[in-house]
């Protein structure tokens, strides 16, 4: 047996196909298109698993997708696949919907040939599970009740516009076609593998360097936080269990503001790797002026998929930020690659050539 994961060498993705194959003997068929997030190097233990096929390629190549489904037979498609960062989407929005929108159609109709052909067994037992976010959900007051998936799409940002629609078109292609699909929506994920723009791996890397850890504006924009081996936990539930046509909500049930989780890492590397000059890594925090229309606050009420399916997420807060220091402060060879290239390109044309980023991203 066979699964097919799309942007499986990017952070979430990466994380699914390390502990699907930590847990199984079934072959993942990785197709990536190697994009600055991507990178192999986060499936560097897997080098010489024959159980681990790595393709590079885009999900819109309407070539090579049906081939590779042609000659691997998947029973199922996990599409991790998407451009995920707002700030980047602020300043190019047609990558987005180029990437988001116009490549999850393309994918979407390769699955549904492929499927359509499928004798009538597998076709019965075939799943297209779809990956996204909170943020089509838009933005909640302080005191609103956590998103369900029954609330109303209200995204705010070019990113979450193109999540949105995607999503529409994954609920269509079932609607219309009968193609048995899952959608799931999580919160912010965090841990291992996460490319230093968003905010906990930014602040850890910067932290480290001596260089400011920015916040925008009061730092009070409140997020949901999900450590991400929970949130790969919840994926494979869901492909196991889920009803075709359903979205689970998926969330850590840990809100917190954006300064809480900056003033939590620095309370961690004091203790880890204090400062050599003896002063808190909190002294490095700066206040800068906030993204355009960037949402209050996003809660995930994740009972749905706790009721269902029986899942729930086995860390806390506070046992995944802990795991997920420990894990940068050991692999700063990762770090260290991951900033070069790609990385260093992006945030020339983000902050203009300025040592440092101005704002952390959640």
């Amino acid at each position: 047996m066979t699964i097919l994961v799309t942007g499986g060498a990017g952070f979430i993705g990466s994380n699914y196909v390390l502990d699907w194959l930590a847990q199984s003997n079934e072959t993942v068929v990785n197709l990536d298109k190697l994009s600055y997030a991507g990178n192999l190097q986060n499936l560097a233990s897997l080098k010489d698993d024959s159980r681990h096929v790595f393709v590079k390629g885009d999900i819109g190549d309407a070539t090579l997708v049906p081939a590779l489904l042609a000659q691997y037979q998947p029973r199922a498609v996990v599409n991790f696949a998407a451009e995920s960062h707002v700030d980047r989407s602020i300043h190019g929005p047609g990558e987005f919907v180029q990437n988001n929108i116009v490549g999850t159609y393309q994918l979407l109709e390769s699955v549904r040939a492929y499927w359509a052909a499928l004798p009538a067994p597998a076709k019965a037992d075939f799943r297209f599970l779809h990956v996204s976010t909170d943020e089509v959900y838009g933005s909640l007051g302080k005191s609103d009740p956590a998103f369900t998936e029954s609330n109303t799409y209200e995204p705010n940002s070019p990113y979450s516009a193109s999540k949105a629609a995607s999503d529409h078109l994954v609920r269509a292609w079932h609607h219309t076609y009968g193609l048995p699909v899952l959608t799931t929506n999580c919160s912010n994920n965090y841990g291992p593998y996460h490319f230093p723009e968003k905010l906990i791996p930014l602040v850890i890397v910067n932290a480290l360097a001596g260089k400011t850890l920015p916040v925008y504006g009061d730092g009070q924009q409140i997020r949901d936080w999900l450590y991400v081996k929970d949130h790969c936990s919840a994926i494979r539930r869901v492909l196991e269990g889920g009803k075709p046509g359903e979205t689970y909500n998926v969330g850590g049930w840990n809100e917190k503001a954006n300064l809480d989780i900056v003033r939590t890492i620095c309370g961690l590397l004091d203790s880890l790797q204090p400062r050599a000059d003896g002063k808190p890594y909190a002294d490095q925090i700066a206040f800068v002026t906030d993204r355009p229309g960037h949402d209050r606050r996003y809660a995930i009420d994740a009972r749905k998929i706790e009721r269902e399916l029986g899942w729930k997420p086995a860390e806390s807060f506070d046992t995944g930020i802990a795991k997920t220091v420990a894990w940068y402060l050991g692999n700063q060879d990762w770090v260290a690659n991951v900033q070069s290239g790609g990385y260093r390109d992006w945030v020339q044309t983000q902050y203009g050539g300025q040592s440092t980023p101005t704002a952390a991203t959640a």
